[in-house]
């Protein structure tokens, strides 16, 4: 089944498309407008994808998205657009489309977006796509409909080709989140990739990415594959994406339409075949209209966007996360925790977890390594999750010569050096990614370190 409908208004449009798609090797059938699409449809069963213009008589693009979505949803579309109505084929997108192409373009492009589709519909064909019972969730925990949202859209895109952006607070688990999308589609047996985009010098993120020739740069002594190569056939999962400086931008951008690439300091064009899962804490959209952010590598990122939620926004999933991090750590410490004071539940869940699940991880952890006993106990808590709403001691105040100002700077040295310790346990002693979150220079967080003394 190689047939493609494309349907134009433009009767010079539909001659060029034709001809490009039969040049690939495709099979064409075409049409003029969405209504007479529809009917080319209802007959002729061996279409398996279409490729529309958004502006038509009768029924336009996006009617006709609609109606393929609802009466053909194996069918992949493809929107062609102008270059001023991009934020209407992202719409599309949201609505189902499977990409877009904007107007002019390249055979190539072309080429790459429609070969992508015909991939989607064999496995479609497949009947790839997952029951809810059959999702393999790989250390996701949690039963609250935030959750459960997040479930279905795991088993609806896992099958897929399709790019994905996945935002929230740090700490969330968006790393597991792109796992279990890769675990859960056809790649699963090949290589899941990862890169963390803030933890690499800028001058070394090319390298990383593409990898390098022998002799590109000093101390260049070997070839070397980047990670694009290395995720060949599977998934490269690109965290933090949102910290790629201008020139990355642009070079990802290209590999995202042409699957293609060069190594630093080679010649030879490498192709791929890679499927893309991007993740940020970041507002991207803010970023590009603060252009610190590509907005055509934006709309490419965001085809399909999975937000997960904060745990304060899913505290009903706190209970069942404390008993799966107990269990956890009972068996990796070789302790034996079996009873949880009813406070500590409840102090649990009416802390606000800042740092999310990756916080409250951290904090059973030290729990359950420095209990005495069988029992977790409410004076093991530390005191901002016992008295969230303590009020700060007056004691300084009365000292003498302690002016309000110096109590205001100790408090808030007090304060300062508790959030780096914080971000600093987070990202796991990552100087980089921790000044990055705490948006301070590398050099102004090492200056910082020393003077609280946190550099162990």
């Amino acid at each position: 089944m190689k047939k493609i409908l494309v349907v134009d208004d433009e009767s010079n449009m539909l001659l060029v498309l034709e001809a490009m798609l039969k040049k690939e090797g495709y099979q064409v059938a075409t049409a003029s407008d969405g209504l007479e699409a529809l009917d080319v449809l209802r007959d002729d069963d061996d279409v398996a994808v279409v490729v529309t213009d958004l502006k038509m008589p009768n029924l336009d693009g996006l009617g006709l998205l609609a109606e393929v979505v609802k009466n053909y949803p194996s069918i992949p579309v493809i929107i062609i657009t102008a270059h001023g109505t991009v934020e209407t084929a992202v719409g599309a997108l949201k609505k189902g489309a499977f990409d877009y192409i904007t107007k002019p373009f390249e055979q190539e492009d072309l080429k790459s977006i429609t070969h992508k589709a015909f991939k989607t519909r064999i496995l479609s064909e497949d009947e790839l796509v997952l029951a809810p019972e059959e999702i393999d969730h790989y250390n996701i925990i949690g039963t609250s409909q935030e959750m459960l949202k997040i479930y279905d859209i795991i088993r609806k895109v896992a099958p897929t080709m399709t790019t994905i952006l996945i935002t929230g607070e740090t700490g969330t688990g968006k790393e597991l989140i792109a796992n279990a999308i890769h675990r859960n589609s056809p790649r699963k047996d090949n290589p899941f990739i990862k890169i963390n985009c803030a933890a690499i010098a800028e001058n070394l993120l090319e390298s990383e990415l593409f990898g390098y020739e022998k002799g590109a740069f000093t101390g260049a002594i070997n070839r070397k594959p980047g990670r694009f190569e290395l995720a060949h056939k599977g998934t490269l999962f690109l965290d933090e994406v949102g910290e790629l400086p201008k020139d990355m931008q642009v070079k990802l951008l290209r590999v995202i339409q042409d699957q293609e690439f060069e190594r630093v300091g080679g010649l030879r064009t490498i192709k791929v075949d890679v499927r893309l899962i991007t993740a940020t804490n970041r507002d991207l959209f803010r970023d590009v209209k603060e252009k610190r952010f590509r907005e055509d590598l934006y709309y490419r990122l965001n085809v399909l966007p999975i937000h997960i939620p904060s745990l304060r926004e899913r505290k009903k999933d706190i209970p069942v996360l404390t008993d799966f991090f107990i269990d956890k750590f009972n068996k990796k410490l070789s302790r034996n925790i079996e009873n949880v004071e009813p406070g500590i539940r409840q102090a649990i869940s009416n802390h606000a977890w800042p740092g999310n699940i990756r916080e409250l991880e951290n904090l059973l952890e030290r729990l359950v390594l420095l209990s005495q006993d069988d029992t977790l106990r409410m004076e093991d808590l530390p005191s901002e999750i016992q008295f969230p709403h303590q009020v700060l001691p007056a004691a300084d105040s009365s000292k003498p010569g302690k002016s309000f100002k110096d109590i205001i700077k100790s408090r808030t040295a007090e304060i300062e050096k508790q959030m780096i310790a914080r971000v600093l346990d987070e990202c796991e002693g990552n100087v980089s990614k921790a000044a990055s979150q705490l948006g301070l220079s590398r050099k102004g967080l090492q200056l910082k370190m020393i003077k609280y003394d946190l550099r162990k």
